[in-house]
């Protein structure tokens, strides 16, 4: 007798073993999906901190879109942490933060510009004074057969015996010793 329907008794093992481990499997994933995201609390303060620098830098006059950009996305993480959807209040504050940061920059870059802009203005007004009022030229330099006195470049150092001794190693303070006088002698006297 031939059994067309029936099967092999370890093959049904295991198909019931794969069934059970892809319960499983899915199980796990259910609640994975279900635990629970911390909040983003180091990211929401970075994203204030990097908003605030950015205020600070000028970013209201030098890059108020990108400031507004980082604004509205900080706000909009502020509501997700107070819905409680921490997933999402983590990726708007990275956005908020990137924002910022670039605010922070292009202020920065704006201000720097601003400032060389006021140096060159500056330095242009300096030229246009100068060629209004020149200025005397400077005296020539003697020549080498006058009296002038030498620069310091070209004078001899002095000699040993100007120089004062060498402090004594106890590092206390010395005065410098009176130099013997050649009119007096010991006994008072004029030599």
């Amino acid at each position: 007798m031939v059994h067309i329907f029936s099967r092999p008794p370890g093959r049904i093992k295991r198909i019931g073993r794969a069934a059970g481990g892809l319960t499983l499997g899915l199980a796990m994933l259910a609640l994975a999906g279900c635990a629970t995201v911390p909040p983003p609390d180091a990211s929401m303060n970075q994203a204030q901190a990097l908003l605030q620098s950015a205020r600070d830098a000028g970013a209201a006059d030098y890059d108020p879109v990108d400031l507004g950009f980082a604004q509205a996305k900080f706000q909009q993480a502020q509501s997700a942490m107070a819905a409680r959807k921490y997933a999402d209040a983590a990726n708007l504050a990275e956005e908020a933060r990137a924002d910022a940061e670039l605010a922070r920059t292009r202020a920065q870059l704006g201000s720097a510009r601003a400032q060389i802009q006021a140096k060159v203005e500056e330095n242009a007004g300096l030229r246009q004074q100068t060629e209004q009022h020149p200025q005397p030229a400077p005296p020539a330099a003697p020549a080498s057969g006058s009296s002038a006195p030498e620069t310091l470049e070209d004078m001899p150092a002095p000699s040993a015996s100007v120089l004062s001794a060498p402090l004594p190693q106890d590092g206390g303070f010395q005065p410098m010793p009176a130099p013997a006088s050649s009119t007096q002698t010991n006994d008072g006297g004029q030599r």
